[in-house]
């Protein structure tokens, strides 16, 4: 599959790349950024990878631009890959009339229902088309991979480790829409992308996959603000996740509060190199 580079910046001694492709899973073209180390550049050494699903709006450039990962990134010898949120340019009726349906918010499903069946396919994208293409054109060390993310990518970065264990070695979580099938943004796009039939949703619900997991061990970190006003208006039930996974000793969760941090890039930012030094420690191990 071909890889066309948009562009390149050195940043941390390393090259903050982003590429477009055409993807046949969802059958349009997509954008994802790609931080290479210095490690992966100067001495071609293969690195773990992490991926990073971002949140409802955004495309593939606000974690590249506003987190600041980079430093931490460059520092712990990671390849960091962050796609887009939804399928672009596929002009279905209604993708662009609200900010939490459709166009940039794809919800890391493999929608059932028809228009969007076609095109938004965004969990077989981020766990099978995506890494193939980042496995066939850059140095990254088999076996080790893990996934993060933010709000709506929260949610996308647990569903995807916990439908396939062992797939990744480490997992976090910025305030992630915990348990959708019980909040306003979760109940609007599972009925759009999956259909009325609520037993549909709880295989893409990290809450309900928590409560029944029986795989292998998987430890998963949670971080939420308490300032968040989407923590207040339950759209994200943390909770929830927290209470399901509590009995299940199959699942560990470690949940940080930060106290006064609202769910903007600017809370994203401070803890960004934690979360990025967690997933080094699990990736290096």
């Amino acid at each position: 599959m071909k890889l066309e580079l948009v562009s390149t910046t050195k940043c941390f001694e390393g090259e903050q790349r982003v590429y477009k492709h055409h993807s046949n899973v969802l059958e349009c073209d997509m954008t994802f950024g790609v931080f290479l180390p210095p490690a992966a550049i100067e001495d071609k050494t293969e690195c773990p990878v992490l991926y990073f699903l971002s949140g409802l709006t955004c495309t593939h450039e606000n974690f590249v631009q506003k987190s600041g990962f980079q430093r931490t990134a460059a520092k712990e010898g990671l390849i960091v890959v962050n796609p887009d949120t939804s399928p672009r340019g596929v002009e279905l009726p209604g993708q662009d009339d609200a900010y939490d349906f459709g166009s940039g918010a794809g919800f890391y499903v493999d929608a059932t229902e028809a228009p969007w069946s076609k095109h938004y396919k965004m969990y077989s994208y981020v766990t099978q088309e995506l890494p193939e293409l980042v496995n066939a054109n850059f140095s990254v060390l088999p076996g080790k991979k893990g996934i993060f993310g933010h709000s709506m990518g929260g949610h996308g970065a647990l569903i995807c480790a916990l439908k396939n264990p062992g797939l990744y070695q480490s997992v976090s979580a910025f305030a992630p829409i915990a348990n959708p099938s019980e909040c306003p943004w979760g109940q609007k796009a599972f009925t759009g992308y999956l259909g009325a039939n609520r037993d549909d949703w709880a295989q893409w619900d990290a809450t309900s996959l928590v409560s029944k997991y029986a795989s292998t061990p998987q430890e998963l970190f949670i971080d939420q603000g308490s300032a968040d006003n989407f923590l207040a208006g339950q759209q994200l039930l943390p909770e929830k996740l927290l209470a399901a996974a509590a009995p299940n000793d199959h699942i560990q969760t470690i949940f940080k509060q930060r106290e006064g941090y609202d769910h903007s890039y600017f809370y994203i930012a401070t803890f960004v190199a934690e979360h990025i030094e967690y997933h080094a420690k699990l990736l290096k191990a």
